[in-house]
């Protein structure tokens, strides 16, 4: 086993530690942002001086212990990324909820190595529950093994999604497929934490999940988790490209499949 595998417990723990110690800052400023707290930093993208001092306590923690480890973060993604371990950290997902008091947000931490997922960490601070993964170990809510849904057509399932508020020019497409889908369906639910979304999957709340123009930070964490729940996380195109191109459909076999083929009939017209 490489050595790199043997040491993911150690990455975790660091992990876990950091998303902790972020969780308490955003526990204490819930419910007490104000507008002079808020920036948008384009159209309908917000973030927080929470957001800022969050991602700043989880970068630092993680370079006291890896000093030579790369980190891309929401909010200073431009790092140079040279080194084989990349942390990919979103240290407020769910920003738009936290601001106006809705309970739904989480810090999500995701260790790649070579580029490959390697472990991932998703903290929900308000209910003190810890998601987490390392390849090849299986997905964990606190200390319990956790499996994906065990529904395998769209029909038994209750599916997650967001809304494409970066890429507003393909709402037409999008409410196509969100109609394809909502009309198989148990269910669909708009949570806005793409990483608790992928969380809940991972968990078998949700049977499946997708969504478009995500960045890696949103769904790195997530996606590793739901595969090792035993679920399958793909691309648009089917592929395995999701940290690159952003577009997502994770869920059992059978519901990302007949999602895939949903979605595929909409945007290869």
């Amino acid at each position: 086993m490489p050595i790199e595998l043997n040491d993911l417990p150690k990455y975790l723990d660091v992990a876990r530690d950091a998303a902790l110690k972020a969780g308490v800052v955003l526990k204490e400023n819930f419910g007490k942002i104000c507008t002079s707290m808020i920036h948008e930093k384009a159209k309908n993208d917000y973030v927080t001086i929470v957001d800022k001092k969050s991602e700043d306590i989880i970068k630092e923690h993680i370079k006291s212990h890896f000093t030579n480890h790369d980190i891309m973060a929401e909010e200073s993604p431009a790092e140079s990324h040279s080194s084989r371990f990349l942390w990919i950290i979103d240290p407020l997902d769910g920003t738009m909820n936290y601001i106006h008091g809705l309970p739904s947000f989480a810090v999500s931490i995701a260790l790649a190595i070579e580029g490959n997922l390697a472990m991932g960490l998703i903290y929900e601070p308000l209910r003190d529950t810890i998601y987490s993964a390392m390849r090849g170990n299986g997905s964990f809510k606190n200390d319990k093994r956790i499996h994906v849904s065990s529904s395998e057509t769209l029909s038994t399932a209750l599916i997650a999604t967001g809304f494409p508020f970066r890429i507003k020019n393909i709402i037409d497409s999008y409410l196509k497929v969100f109609k394809d889908i909502f009309m198989r369906a148990t269910g669909v639910r708009r949570g806005g934490s793409a990483c608790l979304d992928l969380a809940y999957t991972a968990e078998g709340i949700f049977g499946g999940f997708f969504e478009c123009a995500l960045s890696p930070w949103d769904i790195a964490a997530g996606a590793l988790l739901v595969e090792e729940a035993g679920g399958v996380v793909t691309d648009f195109e089917g592929k395995n490209q999701y940290l690159k191109t952003g577009n997502i459909i994770a869920g059992t076999g059978g519901v990302q499949r007949e999602m895939l083929k949903i979605i595929q009939a909409t945007f290869r017209n």
